[in-house]
């Protein structure tokens, strides 16, 4: 608009009231003097603006008219009479004033506006002059304080706005900052009797007249929208140009900048609920929930959901400000303005206020654990830079300090830096200097958190785990994990043994049911895998080409504070490492846990294998040292010997081709896979693929239901649209379809995705990670974007996302094929695959019910019960009728109690025996062959009470065949992703020996 108002500018396209004026400089400076001089008559003549609205608004339309002459002049050329006018008389002085006195917005919003346009004129250097910088910043400090009006939100925004651009200024000419920021000498406080006070003397205090466009902007940090952008924006700037100006570095150091940041982010933390539980919109369900027994949990005035607008505001205001704590270190330049940051950081928010809410948190109380966990997890997703990520897991993991404290000058300038923390600060300083968490440390509440009974609770640690291992491995290594270190040189598993372990992990996943395009798929899982081991932290020292000099290291990606893990060796996962086992202990209820949870789980244990110095020989893929082959070494002496012989009297060209067959040949040896020893965690999915083949014999058309699940699976992936888009247009399309009308968004996706006439109606697929057609690994670790409640006994009633109609057999829209038996024109199409109208219905009622019947886990087929053996005969033939009498009571007898069997079988041997020398001995040993009864009955009969109460627990933790056929797909794809992920670590670490 400048551009047009300067090329029209006196032609006759221009205004034609101001065309004279404006085009005359002398003119346009007598018409600017006579505004000036009305504004400062009816200033002098007013007594109180505040009350005088007439006068007031005389006075701001003086000042409209003095700023639009002043901005109309900046554009048009040389000379400017009233800019130089401005400058001369001081104009600023006077409308700093009047705007400061007048306590009326308007006034004020135009004073701002003129100090705008003359500090953006590059005339008269406003923004060097010292008397033009006091009335802005007095101006700007007096109508922000506590003593001024309240102003509108886009004034405050002018107002930043303008603080902003004097930063900008300053960081394009560092040589400015003099006139904005004045550093005063202790000296001269001490001088002026200051230093009596120690209050006084606190920098914070004494020192905030130096730089007020910083305390300023410092104020306005925590704000949402353009006005907390613009105001930490501006800050940067400041912080960035501390590190060419020695004064200001020391300045900020000895400011409270720290100590208002650090008490700004626990503030923000503290606003954020207490107690929460993950949930997701019921329009926006992903559908391998909506597929499975997911129930909303409860919520309360304490218990807050994730999807509540509120917790999500007030997370991503935590968020940001934390993330502009990362802006500023790393724009930061001065090491001393760092360290005071980290410092504060560490004292005030890590100690003070994260580390309480983990110690504090608990699932008894409903939630606090989930909410914590899932802080934590969101804190570790957000942040990038190292120091950072350093101070938080090196504090909550209770990691040992390395170096000695600072001594010297740096001993003095940390007791500096806790001065400024107040007093409160300094006190924690004191306290913590044992380490609070080395009695309970994130490790402890990882593990507790994971063997707990909520669901919820075991999902969001396993998130958190995640997110530990695929982003900060090298902490996790020596304190999450239990690990050995590798002294193996080069491979050791052979090429026919990595052969068999992927061929075992693919028919794994082929025993649970046909992929008509398996090769494509297990195709786009290796691609998936190629790009999660490539872009994982610790694997780019592997992958990537090492920089001039023969370094493999990356100094960017190292905290530089002392302390932090640095180089990470080749390890092992040790087979009792406790997270293990108890993911082990997880993954043994794979088909009765929530499907997020095992969407977490799998997610966990891939992170695990996705290191390249973690070597998944012994936890993941048997352990090559106690391979068992097809053929032994013994089997080769012929060979053997041949080779001694060779090696005497041989050509040395020849032995070296002999040695390499031979190598090769034995990494051509198949093993002997039953009698090869496995890991828990092979050993576990093959027990879950057994419970596959046990359902398949209880679950009626467990094969079709299952094959439509995963075609139901496949339409969704392949819908143009994100699921979460669908119901408005389904709203809006719905009064054009033949369709009835139905309750649920997400009924309306399932009557479009399903092929069948069996399968519930909800839309996705988990399979292939980072892709559209399965859950991508961040929907399986992240966001508190998920949430599970633990499932409960209900009806055989579908989940509750689908709305059922009483009056027909065709459930919700989970059923499209039945929705369309109600067309007759649809069944005259010929679209229900040769079956009769008069049995869909029916065959739809009866799939029905197939899915919402409820079963547990499968009971592990039973042991056959040794038959007891019998009494041995202990008598002569002469007692043989009398010991045949004792067993016939015995057996007689079995029912009755055993103290009365003991009784008559002591009474009829005494009757039948009475006068014989050995009697006495053999009426002994049959008590105590009774006793032996007797308590082997007990035993038995405590075995049948604990086998009732599993039992009961197995009734308890009954799902629907729904969820069951979801959970199936889920480990399928797992398998997939296990072989893939082990195909590809083969060929980019060379985990493989080929010769």
């Amino acid at each position: 608009m400048d551009f047009w108002q300067r090329l029209i500018a006196g032609t006759s396209l221009a205004p034609v009231g101001s065309k004279t004026t404006s085009n005359d400089p002398e003119k346009r400076l007598v018409r600017f003097k006579r505004e000036y001089n009305r504004l400062l008559q009816l200033w002098r003549s007013a007594s109180n603006l505040a009350r005088d609205y007439e006068a007031a608004e005389q006075i701001r339309i003086c000042l409209s008219e003095i700023t639009r002459v002043l901005s109309d002049e900046s554009r048009r050329p040389l000379p400017h009479p009233c800019i130089a006018f401005a400058a001369e008389k001081q104009i600023y002085i006077s409308i700093g004033k009047i705007a400061t006195t007048s306590y009326h917005e308007g006034i004020i919003r135009e004073a701002v506006t003129l100090f705008a346009a003359l500090l953006d004129s590059e005339e008269e250097h406003f923004v060097e002059n010292d008397v033009f910088a006091k009335s802005l910043m007095n101006l700007l400090i007096r109508i922000t304080g506590t003593n001024s009006i309240s102003l509108g939100s886009e004034l405050v925004v002018e107002v930043v706005e303008l603080a902003f651009n004097i930063t900008t200024k300053i960081r394009l000419d560092p040589e400015i900052l003099p006139v904005w920021f004045t550093s005063q000498r202790r000296d001269d406080d001490v001088s002026k009797g200051f230093a009596e006070d120690p209050h006084e003397k606190f920098a914070g205090k004494t020192h905030k007249e130096d730089f007020q466009l910083f305390y300023l902007l410092v104020d306005y940090i925590h704000e949402e929208g353009r006005c907390g952008d613009f105001a930490r924006t501006g800050l940067l700037y400041i912080i960035e140009a501390a590190s060419n100006d020695v004064a200001l570095e020391q300045w900020i150091v000895e400011s409270d900048l720290a100590t208002l940041m650090a008490t700004g982010l626990g503030a923000l933390y503290s606003q954020l609920s207490r107690k929460l539980v993950i949930d997701h919109p019921p329009d926006a369900l992903p559908p391998a929930l909506a597929l499975s027994d997911y129930r909303h949990p409860l919520t309360t005035h304490e218990i807050v959901s994730s999807v509540d607008e509120d917790y999500q505001s007030h997370m991503e205001t935590f968020l940001s400000h934390l993330v502009f704590w990362q802006d500023v270190l790393n724009h930061c330049k001065s090491v001393e303005v760092k360290q005071t940051l980290l410092e504060h950081f560490q004292v005030i928010f890590l100690q003070q206020l994260l580390y309480p809410s983990l110690l504090e948190s608990s699932d008894v109380d409903g939630g606090s654990s989930v909410a914590v966990l899932t802080y934590l997890r969101r804190i570790l997703e957000s942040l990038d830079h190292p120091d950072m990520i350093h101070l938080i897991l090196h504090y909550l993991l209770a990691l040992p300090d390395t170096t000695p404290a600072p001594t010297g000058s740096k001993a003095s300038v940390s007791a500096a830096r806790k001065r400024k923390s107040l007093d409160l600060a300094t006190l924690v300083a004191l306290q913590v200097e044992g380490g609070a968490p080395a009695l309970y440390n994130l490790v402890d509440l990882i593990l507790g958190s994971l063997r707990s009974e909520s669901s919820q609770t075991v999902t969001v640690t396993l998130q958190l785990v995640s997110v530990i291992l695929k982003r900060h491995h090298r902490y996790a290594v020596t304190t999450l994990l239990r690990t050995g270190q590798v002294l193996s040189d080069g491979p050791q598993r052979s090429i026919a043994a990595h052969e068999r372990e992927i061929e075992c992990l693919l028919t794994m996943a082929e025993d649970l049911g046909g992929v008509d395009d398996f090769d494509e798929v297990y195709e786009n899982h290796i691609k998936d895998s190629m790009n999660i081991l490539e872009s994982h932290t610790c694997s780019l020292a592997l992958v990537a080409p090492n920089p001039a000099g023969g370094t493999s290291k990356f100094p960017s990606s190292q905290a530089t504070i002392p302390g932090a893990p640095r180089d990470i060796r080749p390890h092992t996962l040790r087979p009792e490492d406790p997270v293990l086992v108890t993911l082990l202990d997880i993954l043994s209820t794979f088909f009765i846990n929530p499907v997020e949870t095992n969407l977490s789980l799998t997610a966990t244990i891939v992170d695990l294998a996705t290191c390249g110095f973690m070597n998944i020989d012994g936890w993941l893929l048997p352990d090559p040292s106690k391979y068992v082959y097809e053929e032994s070494e013994e089997g080769r002496a012929d060979e053997i010997v041949d080779d001694l012989l060779l090696a005497n009297i041989g050509d040395p060209d020849e032995i070296l081709e002999k040695a390499q067959i031979r190598a090769l040949k034995l990494t051509q040896r198949r093993l002997t896979w039953s009698a090869t020893p496995k890991p828990d965690l092979l050993t576990r999915l093959n027990t879950l693929v057994d419970q596959v083949n046990s359902y398949r014999t209880e679950i009626p058309r467990f094969e079709d239901i299952l094959q439509q699940r995963r075609d139901a699976f496949q339409q969704a992936a392949s819908m143009p649209t994100p699921v979460h888009h669908r119901p408005r247009s389904h709203r809006e399309s719905s009064t054009h379809t033949e369709s009835p009308p139905r309750q649920s968004a997400l009924d309306k996706v399932a009557q479009r995705i399903f092929s069948d006439l069996s399968t519930p109606s909800r839309s996705g697929s988990p399979q292939t990670r980072g892709r559209p057609s399965k859950p991508t690994r961040e929907q399986r670790s992240t966001s508190g974007s998920h949430g599970f409640s633990t499932p409960t006994n209900r009806t055989l009633n579908p989940p509750p996302q689908f709305s059922i109609a009483a009056e027909t057999l065709s459930r919700a829209s989970s059923h499209s094929r039945s929705i369309a038996l109600q067309d007759e024109d649809t069944i005259a199409n010929g679209k229900l695959r040769g079956v009769p109208p008069s049995q869909a219905a029916a065959f739809a009622a009866i799939d029905q019910g197939i899915l919402n019947r409820r079963v547990g886990i499968p009971s592990p087929p039973k042991r056959d019960v040794m038959a007891p053996i019998p009494f041995p005969d202990l008598t002569n033939s002469t007692t043989e009728g009398k010991d045949t009498e004792i067993e016939t009571e015995t057996e007689v007898s079995e029912t009755t109690d055993g103290a009365v069997e003991s009784k008559t079988l002591v009474e009829n041997f005494e009757m039948g025996s009475s006068g014989t020398e050995g009697t006495e001995s053999l009426k002994w040993k049959v008590v105590e062959e009774m006793e032996k009864k007797n308590e082997e009955r007990e035993e038995m009969e405590r075995e049948r009470e604990r086998e009732r109460e599993r039992e009961r627990d197995r009734e308890e933790k009954k799902v629907s065949v729904s969820h069951i056929l979801t959970n199936v797909i889920v480990l399928q794809e797992f398998l997939l992703e296990l072989a893939a992920l082990v195909q590809v670590r083969a060929g980019l670490f060379g985990e493989v020996k080929v010769v």
